[in-house]
């Protein structure tokens, strides 16, 4: 993959804000340890993990909505 765009991210995630705070909470997990899911070599952390949401190797969680009674 030569570049990783917002449109590749969009195909795995709803909308941006959830691209924004998924993409965020991986890279605190990263650069608190995590091991990394696509091969990376000298990229930043971000871009590593915008990789890996395009890979589709990241997947939101989903809150469960609220039933009506």
């Amino acid at each position: 993959m030569a570049r990783v765009t917002i449109e590749d991210c969009l195909k795995n995630v709803d909308n941006r804000f959830g691209l924004v705070h998924l993409a965020a909470k991986r890279v605190r997990q990263v650069r608190e340890g995590a091991d990394l899911l696509v091969k990376s070599t000298k990229n930043e952390d971000v871009v590593t993990v915008l990789r890996e949401i395009a890979a589709n190797r990241i997947v939101a969680e989903r809150k469960a909505e609220p039933e009506d009674e």
